[in-house]
């Protein structure tokens, strides 16, 4: 299962909205066969490791990261496969949520006289797949945050300068976690102060869908973002009744302009997050200021936090901070998050924790 699991996040970035899912077919103590789910749209963790197998799999085990599914999608159900290689045992890690499978493939499977096991190293097998299961249950993005502050709060100077507060090896790392997340948001602040292409720059990197938060449509015809709009998808959200001179030459360079409500003088950011699941994007990274963060905490949107932070003192009680807007009164009131697993990138420190379920920090 180990194995199944170092498998599966080799496709990190590239089948959202669909999950991580590695399979490894052993045989008398040998593994025969080992595959993931490489591609969204392409064939499944057990297919593709039942065709990879170098003998017949008849009689072997099957271990895989999540259930197997029971329905016809972009390709046929994997429990018919297993069936048809006439598979012994199944070792599965996690449950499969999507209501579509949801323990419908483990009975299949059992009632073809198949072996099932369930929850072996199920902590980690769920842990592969956050975002597939929070956007299956909800139909809503899986919200994070990630920011770069100094130790003393700040994600810019007094005079503004931003760039940069953290190193290289950590300014890296994020380019991964691009790559990973199927949409990437900014308030257009950070656009009018930076010009940010928002892209995955690594080799082979995925790009994610380009999210601007922008009530009064101010973005630059001439910005990066505009300019690239063809090539990498670029979407608007603005509010009603704006500019529609200005909308139609965004939509004529290839922006897709979104209407939201209003709330509070902003665009509604909980319909702007429904809007994306509509257009089935699973995960959003935010790297905007401490406006578009600070609405988002607020109003209990957000699932997880990757917050770096840089040895340096900034200073000033205007310097820009994380998480502005009119704040949180009460402390029972906060976003609390579970303990936050550590790492170093250079002298910088990545304090990434995920937020807890707004249901169980009221009960």
């Amino acid at each position: 299962m180990k194995r199944a699991i170092f498998l599966a996040k080799k496709a990190r970035g590239w089948t959202n909205p669909n999950p991580l899912v590695g399979a490894v077919v052993v045989k008398d103590g040998r593994i025969i066969g080992e595959g993931y789910h490489e591609r969204y749209g392409q064939l499944h963790a057990e297919r593709n490791a039942l065709a990879n197998c170098k003998e017949s799999p008849e009689g072997a085990t099957i271990y895989v990261t999540l259930e197997p599914c029971c329905h016809y999608g972009k390709t046929p159900p994997c429990t018919q496969a297993i069936i048809e290689n006439k598979l012994k045992k199944v070792v599965i890690g996690s449950f499969d949520p999507n209501p579509k499978v949801d323990g419908g493939g483990i009975k299949i499977l059992r009632e073809h006289g198949i072996e099932v096991e369930t929850e072996c190293l199920k902590e980690e097998c769920d842990k592969l797949n956050d975002i597939f299961f929070y956007f299956i249950k909800h139909q809503r993005p899986y919200i994070a945050l990630k920011y770069a502050m100094t130790m003393d709060g700040k994600i810019a100077t007094v005079d503004g300068e931003s760039q940069w507060i953290t190193g290289e090896k950590a300014r890296a790392y994020v380019q991964h976690l691009r790559h990973e997340y199927a949409g990437i948001m900014v308030g257009i602040g950070t656009v009018l102060a930076d010009n940010p292409m928002l892209t995955a720059r690594i080799e082979n990197g995925n790009h994610p869908t380009r999210i601007v938060c922008d009530s009064k449509l101010r973005i630059p015809i001439e910005s990066q973002l505009v300019k690239t709009a063809k090539e990498i998808p670029t979407m608007i959200a603005t509010l009603k009744n704006t500019d529609i001179e200005k909308e139609n030459k965004l939509k004529e360079a290839g922006c897709q302009v979104i209407h939201l409500p209003e709330k509070n003088g902003h665009i509604s950011m909980e319909q702007l997050i429904v809007e994306l699941g509509k257009k089935n994007i699973d995960s959003v990274l935010v790297e905007g200021g401490g406006i578009v963060n600070g609405t988002l905490v607020k109003e209990h949107l957000v699932q997880k936090v990757y917050a770096f932070i840089a040895p340096k003192l900034f200073g000033g009680k205007d310097a820009k901070t994380p998480i502005e807007g009119s704040g949180i009164g009460a402390i029972n009131e906060a976003l609390k998050l579970e303990p936050p697993e550590v790492q170093m990138f250079g002298n910088d420190i990545l304090l990434e924790s995920k937020v807890i379920d707004k249901c169980l920090q009221e009960s």
